[in-house]
């Protein structure tokens, strides 16, 4: 433990010497005047703790979908002013503070929690650490555990943790803190225990460099994980908060390949390479690895690009595009515009409130026939391909480079084509998938998931 909180405070994390609550509440109006600029009287401090942090009847869900928005503060003097608990836009603004051996008194039994993340104020990465040898599923077992007895104790604060990491020095995992929720309020306790739920140990995950090599070491995990940059990007970018109400925090893999993405779409549009491979690339994930979260969240971040006027997610046969929709509808309601038919794609294009569209190739050959000359051809565009290797995907990619001027390329598939493969097809139009569509950006292979536990293993023979 005190080597975790040394090397914190290496990376730039303010230690606080804090114990108790009321020092904690102080802390966290201190650390809001400074993110929003603005000195609460009393009086206000004590209406916005009450309304906007720590309300009577709040749990976990309403705390979680609180930090994901702007709180309205009624100041004294009648007026409203808007009050960040985390700012997203630029995430270096955002504090991190680190304390330890906190106590809870006001639970079932008193709690000391190991260590506690503080952003802004608000606990929002809560580590248990266990001895070497012990296994981590102990440090898993006691979070539950402080789920039920003390979490909600007092103002509730600790329900606003987004991210539990485990550690034993050895192995350290990562969780959001949907896999706590075990919404006893709505299912009844006892109900769902037989199945897997998200409340399971299953769903922690190991974090892992960009080559998918895995990062156990508590020490190595601090350096990684626990950066400042990466931490606070995890926080304000990669975490999920469903229509459903669960909070997904994205895998590692994920995170690299959104990450590897935006990058390649900032570089070529800063050396203006685009409609071409070097614009592009593909993203190899095996099947069942959660590709469309993947590629909403690359759609979603690459669509607030202030250079970049529309995301066209592209998927094949009808029945996958309401799939998609309703995938991408679960992220985040209204998100992304579907169509039935090219008349509405057509709007869509020529809407500017569109970001993000989902379409079938088909439709998109459809308008690219009807439509010569058609002015969002000269626009800004990001066109992501779900599993890139259709039949109509020849003709349908020669129809893009033909008529789009300014846009990036990018597949994802668990199954590319190399060109040992493309040789065995013996046809004129069968390409290779980086010849299409660019730089192999990422992978994470069926062998990746199986030592990952994501996938269940198989026998070759």
């Amino acid at each position: 433990e005190q080597e975790f909180l040394r090397l914190l405070c290496a990376q730039g994390y303010e230690y606080l010497e804090i114990h108790d609550e009321a020092a904690l509440i102080a802390n966290l109006r201190r650390q809001l005047e400074g993110l929003n600029n603005y000195a609460f009287s009393d009086s206000e401090w004590t209406r916005f703790f009450k309304d906007c942090i720590a309300g009577a009847n709040d749990g976990i869900l309403e705390k979680t979908r609180r930090i994901q928005l702007v709180q309205v503060l009624r100041q004294d003097s009648g007026a409203s002013k808007n009050i960040y608990l985390l700012d997203k836009k630029h995430i270096h603004n955002n504090r991190l503070q680190v304390l330890h051996q906190y106590e809870e008194t006001a639970g079932k039994h008193d709690t000391r929690y190991d260590v506690t993340v503080l952003v802004n104020g608000l606990p929002l990465v809560h580590i248990e650490l266990k001895r070497r040898g012990v296994a981590i599923r102990e440090a898993f077992n006691q979070i539950k555990r402080y789920q039920r007895d003390s979490f909600w104790a007092a103002s509730g604060l600790f329900e606003y943790v987004q991210i539990f990491v485990i550690s034993n020095g050895t192995h350290t995992k990562y969780y959001s803190n949907t896999t706590r929720s075990s919404h006893i309020k709505e299912q009844g306790e006892g109900r769902n225990k037989t199945k897997k739920t998200s409340n399971s140990f299953e769903f922690t995950s190991f974090w892992a460099d960009g080559n998918n090599k895995v990062i156990a070491d508590l020490v190595d995990f601090t350096k990684t994980f626990f950066a400042k940059h990466t931490l606070l990007s995890i926080l304000t970018r990669y975490c999920v908060f469903t229509s459903e109400n669960l909070l997904l925090v994205m895998r590692p893999y994920q995170i690299a390949a959104t990450e590897r993405i935006l990058n390649r779409i900032e570089v070529s549009t800063t050396y203006k390479q685009y409609g071409g491979i070097e614009a592009g690339g593909y993203i190899w994930h095996t099947t069942g690895s959660g590709k469309t979260l993947t590629s909403f969240k690359t759609a979603q971040l690459a669509s607030k690009l202030p250079y970049i006027d529309k995301v066209l997610f592209v998927v094949d046969r009808k029945d996958l595009d309401y799939q998609t929709m309703k995938e991408y509808d679960r992220f985040e309601k209204g998100a992304a515009n579907s169509n039935t038919s090219t008349a509405i794609l057509k709007k869509q294009l020529e809407d500017e409130n569109c970001h993000i569209i989902i379409t079938t190739i088909q439709k998109l050959a459809t308008f690219i026939k009807k439509n010569p000359g058609h002015a969002v051809y000269q626009k800004h565009v990001v066109i992501i391909f779900d599993e890139c290797h259709r039949s109509q995907f020849g003709d349908m990619h020669t129809a893009i480079v033909k008529n789009f001027r300014k846009y990036h390329l990018f597949g994802f598939t668990g199954t590319p084509i190399f060109s040992v493969n493309a040789q065995k097809a013996h046809t004129s139009q069968f390409f290779t998938t980086e010849q299409t569509f660019g730089d192999q950006l990422h992978t994470y292979t069926i062998v990746d998931a199986i030592n990952d536990h994501n996938v269940l293993p198989f026998r070759v023979d």
